[in-house]
């Protein structure tokens, strides 16, 4: 189960994605993932999931971040298609 604090850093990125990133990002880096510290609004652009992550750990590795596809509903999508 997801605690609170997690919740709201996730709600938080989301907001600071809505509001000021997801135009320029959508428009210079689809595809990719950013990771969204929500305390100070810093973002961590990577090629992959664990790129952007990775980034955000090391620059604060003591904080909660979220991670977003860029342009995407999702940033992972776990299943089998069905066709």
């Amino acid at each position: 189960m997801i605690s609170e604090e997690s919740k709201a850093a996730a709600q938080t990125a989301r907001k600071i994605y809505e509001s000021r990133l997801r135009q320029p990002l959508e428009r210079d880096y689809p595809d990719r993932y950013v990771c969204i510290e929500p305390s100070s609004g810093n973002h961590f652009i990577g090629e992959t999931f664990d790129d952007a992550v990775n980034a955000a750990i090391d620059a604060f590795p003591d904080r909660l971040t979220h991670t977003l596809r860029i342009g995407h509903s999702a940033a992972l999508h776990l299943g089998v298609l069905v066709q």
